[in-house]
């Protein structure tokens, strides 16, 4: 998607550690009008497959989903990191190690809101090294849920987590794919 390359390279700052700092208008300030194109563009990818879930994990991805979910016309369930009070002892739990935080959490997803009879697309703001979506596979597996595939909206291309997934047979779309980032640069993938 040009248009998010664009504003990756207009509004994004490269920070040390492989951190892309893109809050101003994904994850802490949303550009709402640009996220819904962001939506209307992976429902457009996801178009006759089937789809009747999207999941994704808190908190960044439910905006993107949020926006997908609106022109798709199927609801969101978005894995929890850590159990709340608020959910039943009936669970799907898979442990999630966090790129950005460098910690490890436990994703989960309450079992009446995933079954067998769902066919989902997997939606996240950010795939590093797969570590979110792999969690989210997991728990796609103990419901017996079918995967369609995985919208990203930034993929980092050099840390490989997408070309893993894709080279197990698993649908990865990706909005944007940054194959090198310096403070200096990116370059994305054509």
């Amino acid at each position: 998607m040009t248009a998010l390359e664009e504003k990756i390279l207009k509004e994004g700052t490269v920070l040390p550690g492989d951190i892309l700092k893109v809050d101003c208008f994904l994850n802490h300030q949303i550009d709402v009008s640009f996220l819904l194109d962001m939506g209307r563009e992976i429902a457009r990818l996801y178009e006759n497959q089937g789809v009747n879930k999207i999941l994704t994990i808190e908190t960044s991805g439910i905006p993107i989903a949020f926006a997908a979910a609106q022109f798709m016309n199927v609801p969101v369930v978005f894995a929890k990191k850590n159990k709340h009070g608020n959910i039943s002892d009936q669970v799907y739990s898979s442990k999630v190690e966090s790129f950005t935080r460098k910690n490890v959490y436990d994703a989960i997803v309450s079992k009446e809101y995933l079954s067998k009879t769902d066919r989902v697309l997997v939606i996240d703001d950010f795939l590093a090294k797969g570590n979110a979506l792999n969690g989210l596979m997991d728990i796609l597996n103990q419901a017996g849920a079918e995967l369609v595939g995985c919208a990203i909206a930034i993929e980092k291309g050099f840390q490989g987590g997408g070309d893993e997934l894709r080279a197990k047979g698993i649908r990865v779309d990706s909005l944007a794919i940054i194959d090198s980032m310096t403070d200096c640069s990116l370059t994305f993938r054509k």
